[in-house]
């Protein structure tokens, strides 16, 4: 701890906590659904709420409009004396809530309560999934501030209000903005710790396809009765190419599927093997107990280093109640490939687009839908913030940060490297239990105060790592 005002900086964090629960509790009973049009007033006023908190903190904080949601862009930099510049993102959208009635009390008032095991968390939609971690950036910021009346850093700050629909709005105004946008690199608040006391920095994100496949066959919806045996059910066709896209041994069939891909190097295979990730405590908690993917792999490089393939939903025929005896004239699937380094996302889009059009019978034909896509991330381990950013977190936590691979993915992240020249640092303070995406989401009261607390570190340490 060698700049003299952190302890100050750190004692101020805890001493307003409960203030800084209150303003993301502020920002939490916003409901900013971006998929959904009827919130995208609430998605304005998340972006106004937001800029207008930042600007009490001195910086030049705006409302920015793109072809969608607003961005915020808010600015504290201009010094002379060469320090780091820093480029924050977070997101302020969230996503749907439904199933509502699964929910055990409204998604957008947040409260402080007990978890199963004792531990306190926040919960309400956004709370992890960004605006909790996007806060204790904030929260950090503030505490520097009031203790230091400056920063350690130079900082822009980015709040978009799309990611949670694929960001196709944010891009462009990248691009269109980029010059104002330069910076040293990029943190990155929107990931996880390894575990509750574990601290972690994301080295590497798993790229990302998603594709969708309908198969027609007859002209019309046909009697089973009539046309059973002698017309052709595109659901049976789907299913068995679906079927086959995997192996008896979890690999993915697809012809040049894992062209690119390398083994983790030896160092760092070693390293997630002492994290001794298992699946009675990956697995168990979800009601499930074998691990699904390459056999010859550990379950750790399964869900965090090597290429995937999941079926996403299925649609075809009558679901609903009841009975009727059809033969469907249209199946279609929803399918994402979540990809490793040296992978191309368009190279393996056009690979499982082969597959499938090389399997359609005759009487049957197939379109594909347009989705999402973005590369693989890997960082390099010896950047000289993520070693920074790693001493800090230990000395908060008391724990050695973990550096590892994550399963998903993160597309700002490629964006920001292509666009805008930047790496990105990626820290943040979820955990596994936090049901992103899901009725309930939490998060940890110990995750946002110890969040807080460790940007405040993270800065201070970063002021002093060489450029």
């Amino acid at each position: 701890m060698s700049n003299p005002k952190l302890q100050s900086v750190l004692d101020r964090i805890d001493a307003d906590f409960d203030n800084s629960l209150e303003r993301l509790f502020s920002l939490l009973r916003i409901k900013s659904i971006s998929a959904d049009p009827a919130f995208a007033a609430d998605c304005k006023a998340a972006a106004e709420h937001l800029a207008k908190d930042i600007a009490t903190l001195g910086f030049s904080a705006e409302v920015r409009p793109t072809a969608g949601h607003p961005a915020i862009v808010a600015k504290a930099n201009g010094s002379a004396d060469g320090r780091p510049h820093v480029l924050f993102y977070g997101h302020y959208d969230v996503q749907p809530v439904d199933p509502l009635d699964l929910w055990h009390r409204p998604p957008f008032e947040p409260v402080v309560t007990d978890h199963a095991d004792g531990r306190k968390i926040i919960v309400a939609r956004g709370a992890e999934d960004d605006k909790g971690q996007l806060m204790t950036f904030i929260e950090a910021c503030r505490a520097w501030k009031q203790v230091a009346g400056s920063l350690p850093v130079d900082i822009t700050i980015l709040i978009e209000g799309e990611e949670e629909v694929g960001s196709k709005n944010f891009v462009p105004f990248l691009e269109a903005n980029k010059a104002e946008l330069k910076a040293d690199f990029a943190l990155v608040c929107d990931t996880g710790m390894w575990d509750p006391n574990t601290p972690a920095i994301t080295t590497s994100l798993r790229g990302l396809v998603y594709d969708e496949v309908k198969i027609k066959a007859a002209n019309r919806d046909l009697h089973s009765g009539v046309f059973g045996g002698g017309a052709q059910n595109p659901i049976r066709v789907l299913t068995r190419i679906l079927g086959g896209l995997f192996d008896d041994n979890g690999r993915i069939t697809i012809p040049g599927f894992y062209d690119g891909v390398k083994d983790l190097p030896a160092d760092v295979l070693e390293q997630w093997k002492k994290l001794n990730l298992t699946a009675d405590s990956f697995l168990k908690p979800i009601g499930l107990s074998v691990p699904a993917g390459e056999k010859d792999r550990l379950l750790i490089e399964q869900i965090s280093s090597r290429p995937t393939c999941d079926i996403n939903g299925i649609v075809g025929g009558y679901i609903g109640e009841g009975s009727k005896t059809v033969i469907p004239s249209l199946a279609s699937a929803k399918i994402s490939f979540r990809l490793v380094e040296g992978q191309d996302p368009a190279k393996i889009r056009k690979a499982f687009r082969d597959y499938v059009t090389a399997r359609i019978p005759a009487d049957c034909s197939v379109e594909f839908g347009d989705h999402s896509s973005a590369p693989a991330i890997a960082l390099d381990w010896n950047m000289k913030p993520l070693a920074a950013a790693r001493r800090a977190l230990t000395e908060e936590w008391g724990k050695e940060a973990v550096l590892m691979g994550s399963g998903a993915s993160i597309p700002i992240v490629a964006d920001f490297k292509r666009t805008l020249g930047l790496d990105s640092l990626l820290v943040g303070f979820g955990l596994d239990d936090d049901n992103i995406h899901s009725p309930n989401e939490k998060y940890d009261l110990k995750s946002f105060h110890k969040g807080i607390r460790s940007w405040a570190r993270i800065l201070a340490a970063l002021a002093e790592a060489p450029k």
